[in-house]
């Protein structure tokens, strides 16, 4: 299975207060969001990070961390990752892209307003905005395909590919644990007036 996730800000004491998130320390924050995410991701699985995994720790503490989540795992750098150990990361980019079920991936930190076969039904996946789930709700609703694979805004688990292509393509509302891919009867979806994107 391929997985995605970011902006988990392992160690970072202000984002639980920032994003109101439901922790009364970071230890708490740290220990909770590791342990969902090797819930779902085996060892054997490929997980694209982008970005934002350690925020306020040294580098020698953050790779420690980093060790501990499964998959194998391809680092798409965000404004505070810094030079972790090399060799945790199977790949390390500023931006990528993958196909998937016959779907492009469009992949990077930040959100963008255009990318590479947008009208062709390439998916523009990122993080850092720490938007809710009525983000992406809201994008599917104008018909765009960009999605905040951030845990903010997936009940702080990472979100397959099976899961993002349901998502846009056969209707679902949330996401949960990984379903089957639905690709019959995948309704199309067409441009439309991206909804406003905002900085944390």
């Amino acid at each position: 299975m391929v997985y995605f996730t970011s902006d988990l800000h392992l160690g970072h004491p202000g984002i639980i207060k920032i994003k109101q998130r439901p922790f009364s320390s970071v230890q708490e924050m740290n220990e909770f969001l590791i342990k969902n995410y090797n819930s779902v991701v085996r060892k054997t699985d490929k997980v694209y990070l982008l970005g934002d995994l350690c925020h306020y720790l040294p580098v020698e503490q953050a790779s420690r961390m980093i060790a501990q989540l499964n998959g194998r795992k391809i680092l798409i750098r965000g404004n505070h990752d810094k030079k972790y150990e090399p060799q945790l990361f199977e790949e390390i980019h500023d931006f990528a892209t993958a196909s998937f079920q016959g779907t492009c991936f469009v992949m990077m930190h930040y959100p963008m307003l255009a990318w590479p076969k947008e009208r062709k039904g390439s998916i523009q996946l990122h993080g850092h905005l720490h938007e809710s789930r009525e983000y992406n709700l809201l994008n599917r609703e104008h018909g765009i395909l960009r999605y905040d694979v951030g845990v903010d805004a997936n009940q702080f688990y990472p979100v397959s590919v099976n899961q993002i292509v349901d998502f846009f393509f056969g209707g679902k509302e949330s996401v949960g644990e990984p379903s089957p891919d639905k690709q019959k009867g995948r309704k199309k979806l067409t441009p439309g007036k991206p909804p406003g994107i905002r900085q944390v």
